[in-house]
């Protein structure tokens, strides 16, 4: 039962990594089409209501599809204040607890009331109210789409920390030697300043 579990769980990882990783050439494309708006409405006078939307739509769609592979590789906000404190089946079983009680419920609810939301417009055809807009349900389906993502890979984070509890499988929240890029960039401003420190203490030995 477990094995099988934990092979629906690499599926799933598998899905929202892919996933992930598609959409982030995405905040390229946007980056790019922010800068195309800009210059073409300071070099020419001209501006575009699709062009602008569009790129609301792509950030509303690296924001949810996202979620799911941000919850994959433990970049999501936490708060590990306290469970840093404890040893890793603590950790294990108050994810566990956290993703059960508040993650399934939350984007359970979300979903409930998006589906119908995505639906609706798609049956009504919705139109931006903006002149020359673009049509809404592509934009609402991303909702009830990335909230089905982030509820697959809660799925699968609960499998994994099932599978860590009965011995099954490592610890999913350990991340091994891949450092996070909070950590990185703490790890770098403190080599600046180390080389800065030792160049000023050399500068003054010398003067």
């Amino acid at each position: 039962m477990i094995d099988a579990a934990l092979k629906l769980s690499r599926v799933i990882d598998a899905v929202n990594d892919r996933i992930g990783r598609w959409s982030m050439w995405l905040i390229l494309a946007m980056t790019l089409l922010s800068a195309g708006n800009a210059v073409i409405r300071k070099a020419f006078d001209y501006s575009s209501n699709a062009l602008l939307e569009a790129q609301w739509y792509m950030f509303s769609a690296v924001f949810l599809l996202c979620a799911g592979h941000a919850l994959l590789h433990n970049e999501h906000i936490r708060i590990d204040l306290l469970s840093s404190r404890y040893d890793p089946r603590t950790r294990a079983w108050m994810e566990l607890l956290g993703t059960l009680v508040f993650l399934f419920p939350v984007v359970g609810l979300v979903l409930w009331l998006g589906v119908p939301y995505f639906l609706n417009s798609l049956r009504a055809g919705d139109v931006s109210a903006n002149p020359g807009g673009l049509i809404l349900w592509p934009a609402k389906m991303l909702l009830p789409l990335g909230f089905a993502l982030l509820w697959l890979q809660g799925l699968s984070q609960a499998i994994k920390q099932i599978g860590f509890l009965c011995g099954a499988s490592p610890d999913p929240a350990h991340k091994g030697e891949e450092i996070s890029a909070e950590q990185a960039l703490i790890d770098e401003l403190r080599r600046r300043e180390q080389a800065e420190a030792a160049a000023l203490q050399k500068g003054a030995q010398h003067g």
